[in-house]
């Protein structure tokens, strides 16, 4: 190479070279591009101009239709409502040996943490005999129903990024939740409204807040709908002023027919989720208002939930997810907050823990009676938990309270291909290792999905390059859980 090819080498930019290049690597690059932006279409369904929510087979047969999801956030003890531990009351005060906490991770806890006795009692009921606490006389009453699970393990040990590994299988934000995995393998059987609806109560909302139920990379049609009590359940449904039903329908129509044409031209699958979002809009305008208006409602079936028509409560909610779910609603997320008993002001593991208990207790059970007594408890799958537990040993602050614990705690799960009157899972003898039977979130997010006809490996979506799923590269179906 003489001096003067050296010379223009020099001056060629590596924009030059990329454009210019025999090998035509931009070329390439583009075409590697198309070919993945096709191969993604080819597998969503909307772009073929039917409704994206539309009801779909899944891998196989399924037990279950839909899914209750009652989160409480913040985290309650398993120590003191679930998992009774005799050995931990002789302990009480105790400072486990240093060994034992080596390699654990917790969020304040310190090293001379005491072991913490519970004061509360169980006693077994129904003809299982399953322990329950004292705190919960309605629900333990449905003993028979509910599998009972001691050995859930998760990997995140702080509120918010434990949230969301719970809902979307993943610690980090962007991931689509499994309301949204769920309408997007199976469709919901709603076609006036949403086929994931949010339901909220307490006195704020949950960390991560709508990172919990959003879509991700999913179609945007796949998220949540959040309903709020009151007049208007669904923000800004109502006509504008002015605006009558007919009008509204011939402004949809030709909205729809516009969308339509473009959906044809370029193949978006987020402009059929923009027809799909003005239909149930409309649709919506009609049936919301009803479904909220659970004055309509009999009045024992209102004692019975402790409900109480235009109240924000848990008891209105879980009376709202019974009705969701009888017009077709795939999946009602529940969060119920106030669950962290740290210790302090409103926090710790007394008077606050009882009230929250009393909160819940009686209309979780009316929710289980209610859907039995209804037919639907056999197609509905209803789960309660928190995002973790908490330490065996307590959490000196201005009053006694606990740490948040992500090695050992406990849920519950009735209904749907669900095995009543069973416990799974064994912690140690003070609850804070498993000693028989885990049960990590992958693998309650992998059981869930079977029931409802869903292979957990098999639903996938390409995004950037790969194939994403709920249970990212882990998870196993809990045997021992179904029916």
């Amino acid at each position: 190479m003489n001096e003067k090819q050296q010379q223009l080498l020099l001056k060629i930019t590596r924009r030059h070279l990329f454009q210019e290049c025999g090998v035509g690597i931009g070329a390439i690059a583009l075409s590697a591009l198309l070919a993945e932006e096709t191969r993604a279409a080819k597998k969503r369904p909307m772009i073929e101009g039917r409704n994206p929510l539309a009801p779909r087979a899944g891998h196989f047969a399924a037990k279950a239709k839909s899914v209750i999801f009652m989160h409480m956030a913040g985290g309650p003890s398993h120590v003191d409502l679930f998992d009774p531990k005799p050995t931990l009351q002789k302990l009480n005060g105790q400072i486990p040996p240093q060994s034992f906490l080596e390699g654990k991770r917790f969020a304040f806890l310190k090293p001379d943490a005491k072991l913490l006795a519970s004061p509360r009692q169980f006693a077994p009921r129904g003809k299982s005999g399953v322990p329950w606490c004292e705190l919960f006389p309605h629900i333990g009453a449905m003993a028979d129903d509910i599998c009972l699970v001691n050995g859930m393990k998760t990997d995140v040990f702080n509120h918010g990024p434990a949230k969301m590994f719970t809902h979307t299988g993943s610690p980090r934000a962007g991931r689509p939740s499994m309301g949204a995995w769920l309408t997007y393998g199976i469709g919901t059987q709603a076609d006036d409204l949403p086929g994931f609806v949010v339901l909220q109560s307490g006195p704020r909302g949950p960390r991560s807040g709508a990172l919990l139920w959003g879509s991700g990379f999913l179609p945007s049609t796949y998220q949540g709908v959040p309903f709020h009590a009151g007049a208007e359940p669904i923000l800004n449904l109502a006509n504008p002023r002015g605006v009558d039903r007919q009008r509204q329908r011939d402004f949809f129509d030709a909205v729809r027919d516009l969308n339509r044409a473009r959906l044809a031209r370029v193949g978006d699958p987020e402009i059929a989720t923009r027809i799909a979002a003005y239909e149930i809009a409309y649709k919506m305008q009609a049936s919301a208002p009803e479904l909220m208006d659970i004055a309509k409602e009999p009045q024992h079936i209102l004692d019975m939930y402790g409900a109480e028509p235009g109240k924000h409560s848990f008891a209105n909610n879980c009376l709202l997810a019974r009705r969701l779910v009888q017009r077709g609603v795939r999946f009602v997320q529940m969060y119920h907050t106030e669950w962290d008993h740290h210790g302090g002001p409103n926090a710790d593991l007394g008077k606050p823990l009882e009230n929250v208990c009393r909160e819940v207790d009686q209309p979780c059970a009316a929710l289980l009676k209610d859907l039995k007594q209804q037919g639907l408890l056999d197609n509905t799958i209803v789960i309660w938990g928190g995002e973790f537990g908490r330490t065996p040993m307590g959490e000196p602050r201005e009053t006694m309270g606990r740490d948040h614990h992500i090695d050992a705690y406990s849920m519950w799960l009735a209904g749907g291909g669900i095995k009543g009157g069973t416990v799974v899972g064994k912690t140690d003898e003070i609850g804070f290792s498993i000693v028989e039977d885990p049960v990590h979130v992958h693998d309650m997010q992998a059981t869930v999905l079977h029931l409802l006809g869903l292979d957990h490996e098999k639903l996938t979506f390409r995004f950037q390059g790969r194939d994403f799923r709920l249970t990212d590269v882990e998870g196993n179906v809990v045997k021992k859980m179904l029916a």
